[in-house]
């Protein structure tokens, strides 16, 4: 019983990092991404940190699927309702930061070629995505609070 009760320490500790680290890089990127604040620099720091939302948000897909399947109350979480609020404002989400990116993937590439920093309506447009994503992951905790207290279970 002591082994079960670690793996799942371990697999809710593993997607609680995944998911403060998808914070903090999401909310970086949202930050920087400003017309006032833009240069040559941010152009290449909003890749990098790209890069750690692409990363973290697999993480967070990847560690909650593992918390869902190795951990104590197992596949039965398919049938909760809160799960199913959880995948899709995950979605949601990870929808928004995919228009982010799709939005901002020419930027370094156009400064490599021609110097040319994207325009304060594509950084609005930029950020707008970022911000909506960001929103909508903080509904994602109160969700799991809920699931992981019964509240509104099947």
């Amino acid at each position: 019983m002591a082994a079960i009760m670690m793996i799942e320490s371990l697999l809710a500790y593993a997607h609680t990092l995944a998911f403060l680290g998808l914070t903090v890089f999401l909310t970086s990127q949202t930050a920087l991404c400003r017309p006032e604040w833009l240069n040559a620099a941010a152009v290449q720091r909003l890749a990098a940190l790209g890069r750690w939302v692409h990363i973290f948000t697999w993480a967070v897909l990847l560690t909650g699927l593992a918390r869902i399947h190795l951990g104590v109350k197992g596949a039965t979480l398919w049938g909760q309702p809160l799960l199913h609020v959880k995948v899709t404002l995950f979605a949601l989400m990870a929808f928004c930061i995919w228009r982010a990116h799709r939005l901002m993937a020419g930027w370094p590439r156009a400064l490599a070629a021609s110097g040319a920093l994207p325009d304060a309506t594509a950084l609005r447009q930029a950020r707008r995505w970022l911000m909506v994503g960001a929103h909508l992951m903080v509904l994602a905790p109160l969700a799991a609070v809920w699931l992981a207290r019964g509240i509104l279970a099947a």
